[in-house]
């Protein structure tokens, strides 16, 4: 482990929307912000093909090609971003206080402000066929690609609160869509429950899994969803659901493992903040970006509250100094 200890005035864990829009702010501010981008450089987003609902895009525009103009953007004011994994912290609980912070097991720094932006990652099945064809038809996220399969069939898995209103949600924009629920029943609240099954569009297959994501390669070289194999957990019946797109809502697991028993969080791990501030319950450590964020985990309003962390950032520094 190097001995040479680096100090930074404002660092930024995470490089997805929230990171690079706080670090955009931070070194305007003159902060000198660091990022450190985790091994997902530019976070959830570069694993989307289309990105359609973001403002100042049009004609929509490709997940990682938008990410790098987010990247372009916080260097050119200064922000110096750097490829590599946080992998411990030791947080201050002190007004002014030092935080102490280990990347890649060896590089010590020390942090004056710490902005948390490490995100959540979306929970998936774990099957070859669904990892492979990410981006090709298969998503976790309907209000980012719901769009693209307008007139369509597809497929929710899920049985929460989350897969009931991503299915009525692509209800409105989809031919049909077909709900697969392991169990005999929902988990979904009794009044989501009742949204779904009064949706005449909607049909729900209970004891039903997916046993493979089936694909074919069109002209173009890529590889696209054209249906899934589908089993029965109870009779072991297999069938083929001829479908576009098959969307994962099995829920998300918020990137925090990092900070257990240091900062506060809710009951699923999710960081929590003060008010409408990115404030944590230590001075100087910021949180924005979905991981404090379970509702509506959208790029924009992870931007937005990217701002909010630099400001306050830089607020916060502000009053040490007066």
């Amino acid at each position: 482990m190097s001995d040479t200890i680096e100090r930074i005035e404002c660092l930024i864990i995470g490089s997805g929307p929230a990171g690079y829009t706080a670090a955009i702010y931070a070194a305007r501010a003159d902060l000198k912000p660091v990022v450190y981008t985790g091994l997902e450089m530019g976070g959830q987003l570069t694993t989307t093909t289309e990105v359609d609902n973001y403002p100042g895009y049009p004609e929509g525009v490709d997940g990682t090609k938008m990410m790098e103009d987010f990247k372009k953007q916080a260097e050119r004011f200064g922000t110096d971003v750097r490829f590599g994994s946080v992998t411990k912290v030791e947080l201050s609980d002190q007004l002014g206080g030092i935080h102490k912070v280990e990347v890649d097991g060896n590089k010590k720094i020390e942090a004056e402000t710490l902005i948390i932006a490490t995100g959540a990652s979306a929970s998936y099945l774990g099957l070859e066929s669904e990892q492979r064809l990410r981006g090709g038809g298969v998503s976790a996220c309907a209000t980012c690609d719901g769009f693209f399969y307008k007139g369509q069939d597809i497929i929710v898995v899920g049985a929460g609160d989350t897969a009931a209103e991503e299915a009525t949600y692509l209800a409105k924009i989809c031919s049909k869509v077909t709900m697969l629920v392991r169990r005999d029943e929902m988990r979904a609240s009794k009044a989501m429950q009742k949204r779904v099954m009064n949706t005449k569009n909607i049909e729900v297959l209970f004891n039903t899994e997916i046993d493979e994501v089936l694909g074919e390669k069109k002209a173009f070289g890529d590889e696209v969803v054209v249906g899934v194999r589908v089993i029965n957990n109870q009779s072991k019946e297999k069938r083929v659901i001829d479908v576009t797109g098959v969307f994962i809502a099995i829920g998300h697991k918020p990137n925090t493992d990092l900070f257990v028993g240091q900062l506060d969080m809710d009951e699923t791990k999710y960081l929590k903040t003060k008010g409408k501030s990115s404030k944590t319950n230590l001075p100087g450590v910021f949180a924005c970006g979905d991981v404090q964020d379970h509702e509506y985990r959208q790029a924009v309003t992870a931007a937005g509250s990217g701002c909010t962390a630099a400001l306050d950032a830089e607020r916060y520094l502000t009053s040490l100094n007066e």
